[in-house]
C-alpha cells in the first residue's frame, strides 16, 4: 500500500490541486516516509478523489449502468462490450467485469479515505477538521455507492437482515471482511455524512463542502424512504444560497472547472476533468464519434414522447437519439445539481403534508418554469413530481435508484428482482469465502 500512497501523492500534483493545496511533486519521496507530513496527507486526500472520479466509479460507469438496469424501452446498448450489455438486458454472470472492476475500484478509494483518517495526526491544526470531513465524505459516498448497486435497497424486507457489503473502516485490513447488514452499513454512512457536514467549510473550491454533504444526506434518506429528514436536507442546501439554478439549462452540461471551484452556480458537487487528468466515461458511451464519444447509447422515442413540445430540455437531445448532456469529453462528470434537492425537497413535504421552504407545487413549477413550461400546475401529484424527477435528471445515474425506492417495476420485473442487482464479484468470493453471494 505504501506504493500505492506514492502513487496517489503523484496522482494528486496531476489532478490539477497543486497550487490550491501548495504541493510540490513529491515522485522522490520514500515509502517509508510517505505520510509524514500535513501536506502528504492533504495530497493522498486530492489522490482519493482522483480514485473518486475513476471511469469504474463516479467518472461515468456506475451513473451509465444505473442507466442501463433500470431501463425499460426508453434507451438502447448498441455496443459491443459485453459486461455493460449483461447490464442492460438485467443477465450479470457472476464474471461480469464491470461488476469487478467498479467493487475494485471503490474499495480502493475507500482505502485511500481511511488511510487518510488514519494519518490525521500529522495534519495541521487548522486543516485537520477539513481534511476529515472530506475524507469522511468520500468514504460515506462510496459505501453508499457499492450497497445501493451489490444489495437489496433498504426498502426491500427488513434491512437489518439483508447482507449488504463490506465496511471497510480501516486502512489495508488484512482480514478478510464479510457482508455487514445494509442497516450497519447505511448507518455508518449517515454518520460519516453527519460528521462532514459538521466538519467541512461552507466554500472548499470544488472539494465536498458541508451542502454537499447534506445533499449526499438527503440521497440517503430518500433512499430509506425517511421524506422528513431528505427533505430537511435538501432545503439546508437551497436555503444556503450558495447554489442558484442556471436560466439555461443546457448550460449544465459539458462544462470545464476553473481550478478553484465548481463549474456553476446550479454545481453542487461534479467529479472534475480536464484534458490532461480525470476521465468523462458519461462522454465515452453516451456522445457519438463527433463529440469523442463511442455512441454505445441511443435514446429511445419512448423517452422523447414524454417531453412537453414547448419544454426546453427535449431541444438537448440531438439526431433524434442522444442525449446532448455528455458531449464535452474533457467536461465534469455531475454529480449533484441544485435541481435535485428542489425535487427532493419537493418530494418530501408533498408525502409529509409540509411546505418547508415552499410548497411542493411552487418547487415543482420553479423547476418547470426554467425548462420554459411557463404555464404553472394549478395542482401536483406525486405521480407528477416523479416524472419531473426523471426529466430533469434524466441520464444522470438516478433511473435504478429511484426505482427501486418507489417500488416500481423495470418491464415485467419487480423493484426487487435479484438481476437488478449486481453480483459479488467471483473473484471476492475465491478470495474470501465468506462473502456471501447474492440470490
Amino acid at each position: 500500500m505504501k506504493n500505492k500512497i506514492i502513487t496517489l501523492i503523484i496522482t494528486a500534483v496531476f489532478f490539477g490541486c497543486a497550487d490550491q493545496l501548495d504541493i510540490a511533486p513529491v515522485n522522490s519521496v520514500e515509502s517509508s516516509s510517505a505520510l509524514k507530513t500535513s501536506k502528504d496527507v492533504e495530497a493522498l486526500l486530492v489522490g482519493a478523489y482522483a480514485l473518486l472520479g475513476d471511469g469504474d466509479v463516479l467518472g461515468g460507469n456506475m451513473q451509465r449502468d444505473a442507466e442501463l438496469i433500470g431501463d425499460d424501452g426508453e434507451m438502447f446498448w448498441d455496443g459491443t462490450f459485453v459486461d455493460p450489455g449483461q447490464i442492460f438486458i438485467k443477465k450479470l454472470l457472476i464474471t461480469n467485469g464491470q461488476a469487478e472492476l467498479t467493487w475494485l475500484e471503490a474499495y480502493e478509494t475507500i482505502n485511500a479515505a481511511n488511510t487518510v483518517l488514519n494519518n490525521l495526526n500529522v495534519v495541521v491544526s487548522t486543516k485537520k477538521d477539513k481534511v476529515e470531513g472530506e475524507a469522511k465524505f468520500i468514504r460515506a459516498l462510496t459505501h453508499f455507492e457499492l450497497v445501493r448497486v451489490y444489495a437489496k435497497t433498504y426498502t426491500d424486507g427488513n434491512p437489518a437482515n439483508n447482507p449488504g457489503i463490506p465496511l471497510a473502516l480501516t486502512p489495508d485490513n488484512l482480514e478478510p471482511l464479510n457482508r455487514s447488514t445494509v442497516q450497519q452499513v447505511y448507518t455508518q454512512i449517515i454518520q460519516d455524512l453527519t460528521d462532514a457536514v459538521n466538519l467541512l467549510p461552507e466554500t472548499n473550491g470544488f472539494f465536498a463542502t458541508t451542502y454537499t454533504a447534506s445533499a449526499i444526506l438527503s440521497r440517503v434518506y430518500l433512499m430509506q424512504n425517511d421524506y422528513a429528514k431528505a427533505r430537511d436536507a435538501a432545503h439546508r442546501v437551497i436555503a444556503s444560497g450558495k447554489y442558484s439554478l442556471l436560466s439555461d439549462y443546457a448550460n449544465n452540461f459539458n462544462n470545464s472547472s476553473n481550478g478553484s471551484s465548481n463549474a456553476t452556480a446550479e454545481d453542487v458537487f461534479s467529479i472534475q476533468v480536464t484534458n490532461q487528468a480525470g476521465i468523462n466515461n458519461m462522454n465515452t458511451f453516451f456522445a457519438s464519434s463527433d463529440f469523442g464519444g463511442r455512441g454505445d447509447i441511443y435514446v429511445e422515442p419512448a423517452h422523447l414522447a414524454l417531453y412537453d413540445p414547448a419544454d426546453e430540455r427535449l431541444a438537448l437531445f440531438y439526431d433524434d437519439e442522444r442525449t446532448g448532456k455528455w458531449n464535452n469529453q474533457f467536461g465534469n462528470v455531475n454529480i449533484v445539481r441544485l435541481s435535485e434537492m428542489y425535487l427532493t425537497r419537493a418530494e418530501g413535504n408533498f408525502r409529509e403534508g409540509t411546505a418547508l421552504g415552499q410548497a411542493p407545487l411552487d418547487d415543482i413549477n420553479f423547476i418547470r418554469n426554467r425548462a420554459g413550461l411557463t404555464t404553472p400546475l394549478a395542482s401536483v401529484t406525486i405521480d407528477d413530481i416523479l416524472l419531473e424527477r426523471h426529466l430533469e435528471l434524466a441520464f444522470e445515474g438516478h433511473l435504478i435508484h429511484d426505482i427501486k425506492r418507489t417500488q416500481r417495476s423495470v418491464g415485467a420485473l419487480p423493484y426487487n428482482d435479484p438481476s437488478l442487482v449486481f453480483p459479488i464479484p467471483n473473484r471476492e468470493r475465491l478470495i474470501n469465502s465468506g462473502l456471501v453471494q447474492n440470490e
